[in-house]
């Protein structure tokens, strides 16, 4: 099992608060804090938000679901938190850190397998146990205490019973998009990532995908909540109102998310 070097929570943190603070001077400005696999996905949605909204600046942080969640627990001032799951918005509602709305779904998200194009196996045919063959050495995951997308993949791989057989082979990533840069580099010959993630041209174009079928691995219901400290709610609802809504709703399906 390896471990690349990553970001520390403390600068991560450090950084966030920088950030955020200097939205929060301006009540026009949204500071986002969004799962990994919304990147590209949500930089669309800003552009189309902020096109009709010409006054309003939306500041956009992506880290693993897990990290953004200990990030406001130690009091990261962001307004929105988009998670890849339900279960952290759910810690952050019942530590009473979040509007009485309570989490909304926005999203289904799904765990894809990615192959690098020159291994010549089509894992559409092959599935999950095309990561026995030995040509793929590394298999880019993101971390499973953190991420989702990472538990996800763990489970699917335990529910095909290839999980600790595997296990030796992986690379964790902080996030899921740091899995997938992974990938795109070349340090990994293989990926458990987001269909999201899957489908950015990088990876279209020197890889295969294959979307895990949902019986092995169950839709992620990612969930949004609007933080109780923000002092741009109504912002922030607006926002979480228009991804919800049908022009959102289509920005997420052309990057390969599901309706909630």
């Amino acid at each position: 099992m390896r471990r690349l070097p990553v970001v520390t929570f403390l600068l991560g943190l450090g950084m966030a608060m920088a950030v955020s603070l200097r939205a929060q001077t301006n009540l026009n400005a949204l500071s986002v804090a969004a799962a990994g696999d919304l990147r590209g996905t949500l930089e669309e949605a800003k552009a189309a938000f902020e096109a009709t909204h010409p006054a309003v600046k939306i500041e956009l942080t992506f880290g693993a679901s897990g990290s953004l969640t200990a990030q406001i627990q130690q009091g990261a001032p962001y307004d929105l938190f988009l998670s890849a799951d339900v279960g952290f918005p759910e810690q952050l509602r019942q530590a009473g850190l979040i509007t009485a709305d309570g989490p909304f779904p926005y999203a289904k998200g799904y765990l894809t397998l990615w192959l690098r194009r020159e291994i010549g196996v089509d894992p559409a045919v092959a599935g999950l146990r095309v990561l026995l063959d030995p040509r793929i050495k590394r298999i880019a995951v993101a971390n499973p205490k953190l991420a989702p997308y990472g538990r996800a993949a763990e489970g699917a791989l335990a529910n095909v019973g290839l999980l600790e057989s595997l296990r030796p082979k992986f690379v964790f990533g902080e996030n899921i998009a740091q899995a997938a840069q992974f990938l795109q580099t070349g340090a990994s010959e293989a990926g458990l990532i987001s269909q999201s993630q899957a489908r950015h041209p990088a990876l279209e174009s020197s890889g295969l995908a294959w979307k895990v079928p949902e019986e092995i691995a169950p839709p992620l219901r990612q969930h949004g909540v609007v933080l109780a400290r923000s002092r741009v709610q109504n912002l922030a609802k607006a926002f979480r109102d228009f991804l919800i809504g049908s022009e959102g709703q289509v920005i997420l399906a052309r990057h390969g998310f599901g309706k909630p």
